[in-house]
């Protein structure tokens, strides 16, 4: 087995060193007589000593293969302390070194490899490769001009020799290495392209168009060609130009949407908007523009909205693009933006909706959707979708927060505190969270008849925000509806109308407070400034009742007639009006 594997490693060494040249072969170009040796003043070698030096070599061959470096390198080092002149045992050092990450460790190595065999490409490439690590750049370029120009068949590192050229901007050196490889290989894309960007870098734009009027002559069907050219006519201010050769593109390839794209901003700055329009049209209409490309331009639009011309355009492009891509989220996710911001609701929530039944992992589209059914007073909706929306995000309080507030909305109070309790207990330390929370489980409370847990609420808001006008207003209105409190209801709703003189609602919460307190005039001072204010028919209903307490009954009647004209005023109006009396 041994003898098998040492016979694999021997192999390998002739694969691997020195471009097919192993540890025998390069020794032996330097084998001379023992005389020879002792004259060149260096040690003669022993057959004994040279085999050994073998021995190494291919013992550390072994360890090279199986990627064990730092064992390798001490074997090339043993073999080198005994045949330091080995070509091939300087290289595997410098090699070795290198993999082991010791640059400055590597190059004096390979620099002996190449000076002992100069013909040798492998020698020249690992050399030039230490020089480039470690962006010696000059250096690099020296080695590969050697190797290119005194070797054979080494026509493939011109293209490496070019990049050098170009890091250290010897542009002239760069153009001449580069119509050597035309020489050689004819002409070739990726050359042009960079002979190309090196003459607009010396600002010689007519030598960069020629060169890309030598693809396009040379390859008259390929799109790319042309477009490129009219994209640098267009970046240098030749926008007639850059029209027609995007033109010309787009009859060889009409279906190219990134040529319908460009020309579509080329006829902009000619301000040629209908024309740039109808090709920004087809390029969304097509499936092969990317998405990403549309959204970004879809983004663009939507800075500019809601201008009305703006918008129809791109509503247009947004349906345009849902249409070639019903399978993506994100089509549907900034048509709804478009929608929004063009002040179109429904459709916006719509969209929204397909994306995420296409994507429902997105927390921002969800909260755009429950924000749209609250807007838009769809009750049943936000019930529905905030639902669907904790099934992805149950931790997300705002989503309790409207379903909550859903429920309350349908006169389902138990559920809405339930949820409203739940999303209050994920608010944690979020002060203004804590606040909405209280502020509808206040309302949901009162009208559970659970009037502690009612209070509490509102206290809890009131600590938070002493100034808290539905705080204030509520509160104190539902304290004079149950006669209780009386004292403090008239303070809340006192501080309350000293915020907002001229609110009829708030007038009347007062009002109504000192018409539990039995203070009818000044009840009904505050109610006169209501009604001057409002159509309200509670406000007007309150009025005709202050106006009974102060003994006005004829004047009372008339304002609960009109009370009950306007509608929604109280159960017990049409008793008052018919039994002309008050009732409570």
């Amino acid at each position: 087995m041994l003898k098998r594997g040492l016979t694999i490693v021997a192999a390998v060494c002739g694969m691997v060193v020195a471009g097919g040249k192993g540890y025998a072969q390069s020794e032996r170009r330097k084998e001379k007589p023992a005389a020879a040796e002792a004259a060149a003043g260096l040690p003669a070698f022993t057959a004994q000593e040279q085999q050994l030096s073998e021995s190494y070599f291919l013992e550390g061959m072994k360890f090279f293969v199986l990627e064990e470096y730092g064992k390798a390198l001490d074997r090339f080092q043993r073999a080198y302390a005994i045949s330091p002149t080995n070509a091939a045992v300087n290289y595997k050092l410098a090699e070795t070194s290198l993999l082991l990450g010791s640059v400055r460790g590597a190059l004096p190595f390979a620099k002996a490899a190449l000076e002992l065999e100069p013909k040798n490409q492998y020698y020249h490439l690992l050399l030039a490769q230490i020089y480039t690590n470690q962006q010696q750049y000059e250096e690099a370029i020296k080695v590969y001009a050697r190797l290119t120009t005194e070797l054979p068949n080494t026509e493939q590192y011109l293209f490496n020799l070019t990049d050098l050229y170009l890091a250290k901007n010897r542009l002239d050196d760069a153009l001449r290495t580069l119509g050597q490889i035309e020489e050689k290989y004819g002409l070739i894309e990726e050359i042009s392209f960079k002979k190309q960007q090196i003459y607009l870098k010396q600002n010689n734009l007519e030598k960069a168009l020629a060169e890309g009027r030598n693809l396009i002559e040379a390859n008259p069907d390929e799109v790319k060609y042309l477009l490129a050219q009219a994209e640098m006519l267009a970046a240098n201010k030749r926008v007639a130009e850059a029209i027609q050769m995007a033109e010309k593109a787009l009859k060889v390839a009409p279906d190219n949407a990134y040529g319908r794209l460009m020309l579509a901003d080329l006829l902009q700055q000619q301000g040629k908007h209908a024309e740039a329009d109808v090709q920004l049209e087809l390029a969304f209409g097509n499936s092969s523009l990317d998405i990403d490309s549309k959204v970004k331009i879809l983004v663009d639009y939507i800075r500019r909205l809601p201008d009305a011309k703006v918008a129809t355009q791109a509503i247009k492009l947004a349906e345009l693009t849902t249409k070639a891509h019903p399978q993506e989220a994100k089509a549907f996710a900034v048509a709804g933006d478009i929608y929004v911001n063009s002040d179109k609701k429904l459709q916006a929530r719509d969209n929204y909706l397909k994306a995420v039944k296409l994507d429902p992992g997105h927390f921002k589209i969800w909260q755009q959707i429950v924000l749209l059914d609250g807007e838009m007073n769809h009750t049943d909706s936000l019930i529905v979708h905030s639902e669907r929306a904790l099934e992805f995000f149950p931790n997300q309080p705002m989503f309790w927060y409207y379903n909550g507030v859903a429920h309350l909305l349908n006169k389902n109070y138990s559920k809405g505190a339930k949820s409203l309790e739940y999303g209050r207990r994920m608010a944690g330390n979020n002060v203004e969270l804590q606040l909405q929370f209280n502020l509808q489980l206040g309302d949901a409370y009162h009208s559970l008849e659970q009037y502690d847990l009612s209070d509490q609420a509102y206290d809890r808001v009131l600590a938070i925000d002493p100034n808290n006008p539905h705080a204030l207003n509520n509160y104190s209105y539902f304290l004079s509806l149950r006669g209780h409190n009386l004292a403090k209801a008239k303070i809340m709703a006192g501080v309350l109308v000293a915020q907002f003189p001229d609110n009829a609602t708030y007038l009347d919460t007062y009002a109504w407070v000192l018409y539990k307190l039995k203070d009818y005039q000044e009840a009904k001072r505050l109610l006169e400034k209501a009604v001057a204010l409002s159509s309200d028919a509670t406000i007007i209903e309150h009025y005709g009742d202050v106006l009974y307490q102060l003994g006005s009954r004829e004047a009372a009647l008339k304002q609960w007639v009109r009370a009950n004209q306007v509608g929604g005023a109280s159960e017990a109006i049409s008793k008052k009006i018919k039994d002309k009396k008050l009732y409570e």
